[in-house]
């Protein structure tokens, strides 16, 4: 079987119709194809991000990750990108939300496209994925480990943003939610309270916590990688995706 895949370095119109880099992965098959959206951590748009764009395109799907610190720090090295971000407070959420929506417009333009797109975010991007969740227009979407979805951020934080749980009752796809339980942001807490406003709203979702696993743990390239709950979480994923899209 045929099973090449085309990963390049594009271009797409984000938020107020601005071009930002992003990082494109798809088979090199007519499709029809499902879409993902991966919106990086934290620590940027760096190459282990890149690696899981080209995951899902090996997998069988269309898959884009927005560079979302384009505009502070153009061709600068993901760390120093992520510094200059931290310190202007992070990622604004309109500017998320017209990122990824730019994002998605450019996988349901393609000609193997089947219309229908996920949305993945780790870290900071899953509290992201979850508000394009009540925000876009999504078939599926999966929180790895985002903070302050519940919770508000520790003093002292760099990151200015707001707990989006008033936003529950929104969700438009159904959310898979994948956490360690040795994790602080999210903790169990902050899990469980995520839960039972799903369960309130009658929200569809599925969660999976993970003992002996902290933030992070699908992080190859970092010493919180954690391979069981990694294996398993990409095996979710990949059932989950395939269910929706």
């Amino acid at each position: 079987m045929y099973d090449a895949i085309l990963a390049e370095t594009i271009t797409v119109t984000g938020h107020d119709d601005d071009p930002i880099e992003a990082y494109a992965a798809r088979p090199m098959t007519p499709g029809p194809l499902g879409g993902v959206v991966v919106i990086h951590h934290m620590p940027g748009y760096d190459a282990p991000s890149k690696e899981i764009t080209r995951r899902f395109a090996a997998e069988g799907y269309a898959a884009v990750c927005p560079n979302l610190y384009s505009r502070e720090a153009p061709g600068a090295s993901p760390d120093d990108a992520a510094a200059t971000a931290r310190a202007r407070g992070g990622v604004p959420d309109e500017r998320l939300l017209g990122d990824v929506a730019g994002a998605a417009a450019y996988l349901r333009g393609l000609p193997s496209s089947n219309g229908r797109v996920g949305v993945i975010g780790y870290c900071s991007g899953g509290r992201q994925a979850f508000l394009v969740d009540a925000s876009l227009d999504v078939q599926a979407a999966v929180d790895c480990y985002g903070a302050f979805v519940a919770g508000r951020p520790p003093e002292g934080f760099p990151l200015q943003v707001e707990p989006l749980l008033h936003l529950t009752k929104d969700l438009r796809a159904p959310l898979l939610g994948l956490f360690g339980v040795e994790d602080s942001y999210p903790s169990p807490e902050h899990v469980a309270e995520l839960e039972t406003e799903l369960k309130a709203h009658g929200k569809p979702y599925e969660f999976h916590s993970y003992e002996n696993a902290g933030h992070a743990f699908f992080a190859v390239d970092r010493p919180s990688y954690r391979p069981q709950a990694a294996v398993d979480g990409w095996s979710r994923i990949l059932t989950f995706f395939g269910e929706h899209l």
